[in-house]
């Protein structure tokens, strides 16, 4: 018998969840998201605002709102990408120059803005102004011998930890982690913007985001992640940070063309490049994972304090390591002009040689060239021992500077190597056809950037964003093919070794259930091999769509941590009729007893459209089918567990169910698949965290 008192007052009855209500659809922290499910409720969100649009003018307003808003988040994200980059790279020198001296006309310039306004710099002492003074100039009135050095050794080290401490400080009080589900345009789109602007490279950004950052990248993604980079960059160009008006950060002018034969130690540094990237990783997760097993990840505070200290320590005798790590990689890509400084350009001059007129001649290395050689030599093993130790250290601490340092120090070296080589064998048969006597046949600054490009190529497994990045980076169009040797040579060595890079290394290390469209799954294994609940498990926990009250779904809720139930027409027939999310559930259980009088705990909950035939005294029902997937993706018991995971890769699925014939057997999610992936791999299936 139907409730009479029920139906007769359905008008004033509402229908719960026919208007949304607050929270639903979000996620906890750390929850997988169902792009899916997601990317569904937009397309209906949209269809009912075109609908709306013809029914009056304000509706066709707020649809044409709609459809800019995602544009004027692309735009808000540009803007603020770009100044936000601005301010840091002014921050940077200031805070860089800072250990070593400070500006007595305004504090808050740094060394070179400093020089700028100082009206006593000569082009000879250009390096040097009386507005900029040292620390030991300002507390002891010396600029030289061992108690200057000594003061000047110290403040650098107080500035350093002083640095350090206020960069943990906030990690630890603001920001312990990055969290939160987020839309898949935006991050996509932020992530190209944020690569723009951090290496004046907006196409590169695009493309990084494309290759390494999104498994779902549609055309309007496209789009949208290209005006963003397109934005950001224009706005970190108007800021002008590096004062040379110009966006690239490592702006290179070379003379020479490159030519053929030098593709071999090009391709050498590009295996140089794929050794570091599994060296590098290696050891770096080797030294994560024991940081995580160890009390020494319950100190990440003393540890950043320990690791900056004995950094400064040892960083500052050498002046290679004692600059910027930006500075130094732009030093190293620079081509020796006739008006450089640099120990790197410190060669002997010919008085009898004939130079030509647009190019410095090569020439034989003076003592500065050697004593930069044994420096950068000590410079790489610095570098390469503190990336390894201080990448994943609870601070923000970059991986693609370091990686380049490492990459431009050895290509330097070799450029110089080789460059001598053809200045002293220029008879030898790989230099006669190209290198006359007198010529200007190498730059080692080329050899520096293809060095770059290799070890991050080698550390990220990057290829088609790394080359356009780097002579976006370098303004370097010409050099587009040692870089694409390079880049290729570094992953195909580094793959022989592993083919994780850096950042899958690390999510594998943390257990985050990421499902790589790089790796790959062909074993012989089915749907039903892997769904749950397995044989000798308890029977899968599922919700009648008319039988169930409102205190048997919170008795479900509370004794499991399921974060969704299948809907079935009954226990005993198990016909599917959709899934509905465990947040939901809760969110709509709790909404309806504050906002629907008559619901309590003996009310029955319904997922059709019309309530069930209930007894004429049953308390009102609750109607949740608002809530209710009526289209969860589904496969059979026999389908390739191939397919499978191929489905989860394309379409960012969080869940699905396992049917036979329209009847319900069990449920796949993520992490089951990532559980078997690993298995299959003989790896540890229970690695894999979070819900």
């Amino acid at each position: 018998m139907v409730n009479a008192g029920v139906m007769s007052g359905s008008g004033n009855l509402m229908d719960f969840l026919d208007e949304p209500f607050p929270d639903v659809g979000t996620y906890e922290d750390f929850h997988t998201i169902d792009w899916l499910r997601e990317k569904s409720r937009d397309t209906d969100r949209h269809r009912k605002i075109t609908s709306k649009s013809k029914e009056s003018i304000w509706e066709f307003i707020k649809s044409l709102l709609d459809a800019w808003s995602g544009w004027v988040v692309m735009l808000l994200i540009g803007l603020l990408a770009g100044t936000l980059a601005g301010v840091i790279d002014l921050a940077v020198d200031w805070m860089t120059d800072l250990k070593e001296g400070v500006c007595l006309s305004a504090f808050w310039y740094s060394h070179e803005q400093c020089c700028w306004t100082s009206n006593e710099t000569t082009f000879e002492d250009r390096d040097k102004c009386p507005l900029w003074q040292k620390w030991s100039e300002l507390l002891v009135n010396q600029s030289e011998g061992a108690s200057a050095y000594i003061l000047n050794y110290l403040m650098y080290i107080l500035w350093a930890l002083l640095f350090a401490f206020l960069a943990v400080s906030l990690v630890r009080v603001f920001a312990p982690y990055a969290c939160g589900s987020g839309i898949p345009e935006v991050l996509s789109a932020a992530a190209a913007a944020g690569v723009s602007v951090a290496f004046g490279a907006p196409i590169g950004g695009v493309l990084f985001s494309l290759e390494e950052v999104s498994y779902y990248f549609p055309l309007k993604t496209l789009w949208r992640s290209f005006f963003a980079a397109l934005v950001a960059a224009f706005t970190l160009r108007s800021i002008n940070p590096f004062g040379n008006s110009r966006l690239v950060l490592f702006y290179v002018e070379y003379h020479t063309p490159w030519y053929m034969a030098e593709l071999f130690p090009f391709i050498l540094l590009g295996v140089f490049g794929g050794l570091w990237g599994t060296l590098f990783i290696r050891c770096n997760i080797a030294w994560c994972r024991r940081r995580k097993t160890t009390r020494l990840g319950k100190y990440p505070v003393l540890e950043v304090i320990v690791v900056t200290a004995i950094t400064a320590i040892i960083a500052y005798p050498n002046p290679y390591t004692r600059q910027s790590t930006s500075e130094l990689i732009s030093e190293l890509f620079n081509d020796c002009g006739a008006l450089e400084s640099s120990q790197l350009c410190d060669y002997i001059n010919d008085p009898n040689m004939t130079r030509p007129v647009d190019d410095i001649p090569d020439r034989p290395a003076g003592v500065g060239v050697y004593t930069a050689m044994w420096q950068l030599a000590l410079a790489l093993i610095f570098k390469i021992v503190v990336t390894i130790f201080t990448f994943g250290m609870k601070i923000p601490s970059g991986l693609f500077i370091p990686s380049m340092a490492v990459g431009a120090i050895a290509g330097r070296m070799v450029g110089i190597g080789v460059e001598q080589l053809a200045y002293h064998h220029h008879d030898w048969i790989i230099f006669r056809n190209w290198c006359r006597p007198g010529a200007d046949c190498v730059t080692p600054g080329l050899y520096a950037m293809v060095g770059a490009a290799a070890c991050l190529g080698g550390v990220t497994r990057m290829t088609v964003s790394l080359v356009v990045i780097m002579f976006e980076l370098t303004g370097g169009l010409e050099y587009i093919v040692p870089l694409m040797a390079a880049a290729v040579t570094s992953k195909w060595v580094a793959d022989a070794f592993g083919k994780e890079g850096i950042y899958e290394a690390h999510i594998h290390l943390n257990g985050y259930p990421f499902l790589d469209v790089k790796d790959e799954f062909t074993h012989r294994t089915l749907a039903t091999d892997v769904m749950r609940p397995r044989r000798g498990e308890p029977p899968l926990s599922v919700l009648t769509q008319d039988s169930m009250t409102v205190e048997d779904v919170e008795t479900l809720i509370k004794e499991t941590d399921y974060n969704g139930f299948p809907v079935v027409v009954s226990r005993d027939s198990e016909r599917l009729i959709g899934f509905a999310q465990r947040r939901e559930l809760i969110l709509a259980i709790k909404n309806a007893r504050q906002r629907q009088e008559g619901i309590v705990s003996n009310s029955i909950m319904y997922f059709t459209e019309e309530p069930p035939e209930l007894p004429a005294n049953s308390p009102h029902p609750l109607k949740l089918r608002r809530i209710l997937n009526l289209s969860p993706f589904t496969v059979t018991d026999h389908t390739p567990m191939e397919t499978v995971v191929d489905i989860f890769r394309k379409l960012g699925l969080r869940q699905c169910l396992v049917t036979r014939s329209g009847r319900l057997l069990g449920i796949i999610t993520k992490k089951d698949v990532l559980r078997h992936m690993a298995q299959m791999a003989n790896q540890d299936p229970e690695s894999i965290m979070f819900n």
